[in-house]
């Protein structure tokens, strides 16, 4: 089938609402792609599964995304090899393509819509039904998936339970098991979830280890990490301001917990002073959780000593809202410039 491959998986346009930067970054991937198969002589690519985010439609604009890819990749390669995630079928239990099905028309690529088999090779798209119980009976060296296999983490922090059917035991002829579908890269015996192309969201927080594989044939895999990955990071507020260089650049989703006494207009301060300063993807500050951090940036009042001493309290749900904050600070100014006026007059 190959000399060469190239492979990424799980992409996922149009997530994150169909964001424009989202998409972007595909882009940007696919062609940080091809051009480093290229580099490295890779005759085939291999897709395995999950290209767009959301099975049921297709936003005009992510559609327009998907075909510049798809023409990007039937430039730089003889064949691309397109096996259909969970997410590229309309229902996850029935084998219905719904926003794929036109890539099968194009130059150079091949939709795998059905286990495939060529020399020591076989495809597997998302399996369906009792359709796993086929696995037992490949002998293939190499078996390319999107597999929901138990026991390996769906991200840094859940595993995957056990529902029965498929599992990593039947696989026992294969010298690899290369699989999409989980987007963090992990290893069991023969079986390797290569990563998403780039982290997506928290989920991914402080692992940057994504990017695509090249696997000549007869050889062990080849990772390589996308220099230009977005990374997504949290941190403390403390741990911020100590080492601001180490943790931000132009490519950094942040969400910092403010552990450090400040008052709303320094966080706002910080906050826009290092997106001016490092051109930061997204910067979230969010209150540190009442155990952690006695100061709480909700409530009108300390219940505890006020119930001392007033008659009465009525609660307000959440303390004063931005509606209320935004009035006092409005009504402050204006004070203060009459008060400035008067003096001057």
């Amino acid at each position: 089938m190959f000399k060469k491959a190239a492979v990424f998986t799980d992409i996922h346009f149009g997530m994150r609402q169909n964001s424009k930067h989202h998409n972007e970054d595909c882009i940007n991937f696919i062609k940080w792609f091809c051009e480093t198969a290229q580099k490295n002589d890779c005759d085939t690519a291999i897709f395995m599964g999950d290209w767009h985010h959301h099975r049921a439609t297709v936003n005009v604009s992510t559609l327009n995304y998907t075909l510049e890819a798809i023409d990007y990749i039937s430039k730089h390669f003889e064949r691309f090899f397109f096996i259909p995630g969970n997410h590229d079928l309309y229902y996850r239990e029935k084998r219905d393509l719904n926003s794929v099905p036109f890539i099968k028309n194009q130059k150079n690529i091949v939709l795998v819509n059905d286990i495939y088999t060529e020399d020591e090779v076989s495809l597997v798209p998302w399996l369906v039904g009792e359709e796993w119980t086929k696995m037992k009976r490949l002998d293939s060296r190499y078996v390319f998936g999107h597999f929901e296999l138990p026991s390996f983490k769906m991200n840094a922090m859940v595993e995957m339970p056990d529902h029965g059917g498929l599992n990593s035991g039947h696989f026992p002829n294969q010298e690899y098991v290369f699989s999409g579908h989980f987007h963090l890269r992990q290893t069991r015996g023969n079986v390797h979830y290569i990563g998403n192309a780039f982290p997506h969201n928290y989920a991914d927080a402080w692992d940057d280890d994504r990017g695509m594989m090249i696997l000549e044939f007869g050889n062990e895999p080849k990772y390589i990490p996308w220099p230009s990955a977005p990374s997504f990071k949290t941190l403390n507020l403390t741990q911020l301001i100590e080492n601001p260089d180490k943790y931000m650049n132009s490519n950094t989703f942040l969400r910092v917990t403010c552990d450090a006494d400040i008052s709303f207009e320094e966080a706002t301060f910080l906050k826009e002073s290092w997106q001016e300063t490092y051109n930061l993807r997204e910067l979230s500050l969010i209150p540190a959780k009442k155990e952690e951090h006695a100061q709480d940036w909700s409530g009108d009042v300390h219940f505890e000593s006020a119930a001392k001493v007033a008659g009465a309290i009525t609660p307000v749900p959440g303390g004063v809202g931005p509606m209320t904050v935004a009035m006092l600070m409005k009504n402050t100014l204006e004070a203060s410039l009459r008060r400035q006026a008067g003096a001057s007059n």
